[in-house]
């Protein structure tokens, strides 16, 4: 439904809904009050429906979850999310950024119960978090460059750890995804000078290794990482590059059974002639 001017002129400050402790003069000061309203109105709803599932006579099933219960349905909904956007299907999106939002609520809830921090504690966190990291929005007129707003990004988030007694890589999650993270790695290391081979030199050590007369689950680590830092050098992220690679296999595997479908056959029950034939129509194209 269009909003009216009316509806428009009524409007809400951002600052109301923040912390008191959250002090900054922001650019843009303000948003109107319908969107405000059907946001907060439908977050409450969210937070009183989990706090309802989870309290006594609600569902067994969400009062039995934990963090560690919670853990695996996160990274696979944040999986979920990631695909909806690869896939640019929005109402897919939709649905699952509602499915991750729902683990976030019942997280916080679960720590909530445990008097260690509420939903509330993590929007204000956040909040005070990106108006600090971004004063060139909330403090300062001047316009900045994409890329002098990361190097502001990384110059403020470095000023606040400097004194917590942290190693340089103990910011890249211990869960990510191997080899995204030993990406992540040698592009972190690279920016502090780390001298990793060329191209070249990392082609002969991989040439090397493969040569060995036993493939141990160390030379295949090595490999990889080896691969993971040619694809940096190169501007490729070799997650991407390889989920790309897996979605392509699955789209000819799925040609492959259609066409052994049509031929009156199934996978495990296919003649090796007529088997070879379809694997080079659906995988090669010949």
């Amino acid at each position: 439904m269009p909003v009216s001017r009316h509806q428009t002129q009524r409007t809400l400050s951002i600052r109301t809904q923040l912390s008191p402790s959250c002090s900054w003069k922001p650019a843009r000061e303000w948003v109107t009050a319908p969107y405000m309203d059907r946001t907060t109105e439908a977050i409450n709803q969210l937070l009183k429906t989990v706090r309802t599932l989870r309290s006594p006579g609600g569902c067994n099933w969400d009062i039995s979850q934990t963090l560690k219960t919670l853990r695996p349905y996160m990274l696979e909904e944040a999986y979920e999310v990631a695909d909806a956007v690869d896939k640019d299907d929005m109402d897919d999106l939709k649905k699952e950024l509602g499915d991750l939002l729902l683990h976030i609520v019942m997280a916080a809830d679960i720590c909530s119960e445990q008097n260690i921090f509420n939903m509330a504690d993590v929007a204000e966190q956040i909040t005070q978090k990106l108006i600090r990291r971004h004063p060139h929005v909330f403090d300062e007129t001047s316009d900045l460059t994409p890329e002098q707003v990361e190097k502001q990004w990384e110059a403020i988030k470095a000023e606040e750890k400097k004194n917590l007694k942290k190693k340089f890589f103990d910011s890249i999650p211990a869960a990510m995804p191997a080899l995204q993270k030993a990406w992540r790695i040698q592009q972190r290391a690279s920016d502090v000078g780390f001298p990793f081979k060329t191209r070249e030199q990392n082609t002969e050590a991989i040439l090397d290794l493969l040569k060995k007369e036993d493939l141990t689950e160390e030379t295949v680590g090595s490999i990889l990482q080896l691969v993971s830092d040619m694809a940096r050098q190169s501007g490729i992220e070799p997650e991407k590059a390889l989920r790309d690679k897996n979605t392509d296999f699955i789209q000819r595997f799925n040609h492959l059974e259609e066409l052994l479908e049509y031929k009156g056959y199934s996978l495990g029950n296919v003649e090796d002639e007529v088997l070879r034939q379809s694997i080079g129509i659906a995988f090669n194209g010949n």
